[in-house]
């Protein structure tokens, strides 16, 4: 049995409540509070890590709401200040005033609407600066969205364990959802269990050796696997000692990303009840009628029961 150390990162407080350390998404379950409401410090990486959703809905909100006070600034001033106006209607002067702050904010500057007095044009000339770094700045945002180098490593739902040899393995299998090329790609795997020492409940972390723990390319799939043998911590561990210690698997990837000449890291999670056991993983890759190897990512999860 190789104990990887007291701590890597998560202290050594038993978990409760069949809470996992790690999401299944990577992320870490670790929630931070004693922080202020508002700061900045973060607000970079988080503009540039969130989904893609959430970010063009902050985008589309902000503009319409920045356009939505500038419209409203010039309906206070007057919208008289503001030749070419058609609207007769308070709603129709306000979108009269909402479309020339869009393109003034834009620099687009249709023309039919232009500013009139000293104060308008002062607001108008402050917006088109305001847009000017704006738009400059959700320019970077994109581009660091799209530039910043990262894995999307499909892993299997479960983890099994599985003849091997001339006994058992524990085992799970993951693949590259891009079509871009991994080399190098390197895989370590931790078991956390809650044990009691002198009376005390605490978390313990084992290292799990592995079969293989590198390999140089990720063409297909990869079944990464830890031979349950004397040495392992599993030798001793039957489903319900994984139960009560409220047993997790962290599995923690790096690889070479030959796009982006860059390393990259993926990580994920599995639970005591996420194995299964006595059971084996289906093919993912068969030959087509061409004789080209063909890789079927749905069938990361396929698995057969042996008994």
């Amino acid at each position: 049995m190789n104990i990887s150390g007291n701590d890597v990162g998560f202290g050594v407080g038993a978990t409760v409540n069949h809470q996992r350390m790690l999401h299944s998404d990577g992320s870490s379950n670790v929630k931070r509070v004693g922080l202020p409401f508002f700061r900045t410090s973060d607000n970079y990486n988080s503009l540039i890590t969130m989904s893609w959703g959430k970010f063009l809905l902050i985008v589309v909100t902000g503009y319409l709401i920045i356009n939505i006070l500038f419209a409203t600034t010039y309906v206070i001033i007057g919208v008289e200040h503001l030749n070419g106006i058609s609207g007769t209607t308070p709603t129709g002067k306000f979108l009269d005033a909402f479309f020339f702050s869009a393109q003034t904010i834009s620099t687009v500057g249709y023309g039919h609407i232009s500013p009139k007095g000293t104060l308008t044009s002062f607001v108008a000339a402050f917006e088109s600066m305001l847009g000017l770094l704006a738009f400059a700045l959700a320019t970077g945002l994109l581009y660091g969205r799209f530039s910043r180098p990262s894995a999307k490593i499909l892993y299997s739902s479960n983890m099994l364990i599985a003849p091997y040899q001339d006994g058992k393995a524990l085992m799970f299998r993951l693949t590259n959802y891009r079509k871009n090329q991994l080399i190098e790609i390197e895989a370590q795997l931790l078991l956390t269990l809650n044990v009691m020492e002198n009376g005390k409940s605490m978390r313990k972390y084992f290292s799990l050796e592995l079969e293989r723990k590198k390999i140089n390319l990720l063409m297909l799939n990869w079944t990464v696997v830890h031979p349950i043998s004397a040495e392992s911590p599993f030798s001793n561990l039957t489903e319900e000692d994984l139960k009560r210690g409220e047993a997790e698997i962290l599995v923690l990837i790096k690889a070479f990303d030959d796009t982006f000449s860059q390393t990259v890291h993926s990580r994920t999670s599995y639970q005591h009840d996420q194995i299964i056991w006595d059971a084996k993983f289906q093919p993912m890759y068969a030959p087509d009628e061409e004789g080209i190897t063909t890789l079927d990512l749905s069938k990361i999860n396929d698995y057969q029961k042996l008994k």
